[in-house]
This record gives C-alpha cells, structure tokens and sequence, in this order.
C-alpha cells in the first residue's frame, strides 16, 4: 500500500497480488487515514507501507515531514510488525496532474486534489514496485 500523506487529505493506493500494477484506492482525510489504513489491513493482507517523504530541489525535506514521520509511529504502533518504507515523492504531485491532463479528464476532475493524491500514491507505488524488481 502506498500512501500519499498530506495536512488535509491522504492518497492510497494498492496494487494486485502479483504486484504488476498499482490501482488507486481512495483519498481519506488525513485525520482518518491511519483508522482506514488499520480496519483495511484487517480485510486485505498488506506485505508493506510505501510512504512519500517530500523533498526540495535542493534535496533538503519539506516542511510537512516531521508530521509524516509521527504518522509512521502512529502507523507501526497501530499495526505492530509493519514494513514501512519511506520514498522521494518529489514530483509525484506534478506527475499525477500531468497524467489526468493527457487522460483527457474533465477540468472538474482535474483540478479535484483528492484525485491528484490517490494519484499520486498511484504512482508512489507503481515506481517502488519498478525498484524492487530491479
């Protein structure tokens, strides 16, 4: 499972059991994310967690990390043995809008940010599976 955290809302994303493809499952506010991650991996089985971690260009993180860093505790203490990987997600947000505007999405749907995050992890998700394989 990929997740997109951010200060208002969080992108998730899942891939298949293979793991050939990753799917955009939903975006929750962040202040449900970590309940809706819990009773999900009650249902489904999660091998692990791929958390963005934002960074400048300068490569320094962004301001919201320490946040994302307390999630992760609050993750691994909610689901005790939790694999949790952190990745640059750098310009995943930018990747997202790109992909709706060549998807030919309405302009509704892609100025929508809850569908630019799920994206997002989308595509967080799908990049970690490529390195993995590698």
């Amino acid at each position: 499972m990929a997740i997109d955290y951010g200060s208002k809302r969080t992108g998730l994303a899942v891939t298949d059991p293979l793991q050939i493809i990753a799917t955009a499952l939903t975006t929750v506010p962040t202040s449900e994310a970590l309940e809706y991650i819990y009773q999900y991996a009650l249902k489904e089985k999660v091998e692990a967690y791929v958390i963005g971690i934002p960074r400048h260009l300068n490569n320094t993180e962004a301001d919201i990390v320490p946040a994302i860093e307390k999630f992760i505790t609050l993750l691994e203490n909610k689901i005790p043995g939790a694999v949790v990987h952190r990745v640059d997600e750098r310009f995943t947000s930018k990747m997202a809008t790109r992909s709706l505007l060549e998807s030919a999405q309405s302009r509704k749907t892609r100025q929508d940010k809850s569908v630019i995050d799920k994206i997002s992890a989308t595509i967080i998700l799908q990049w970690w599976m490529e390195q993995i394989k590698r």
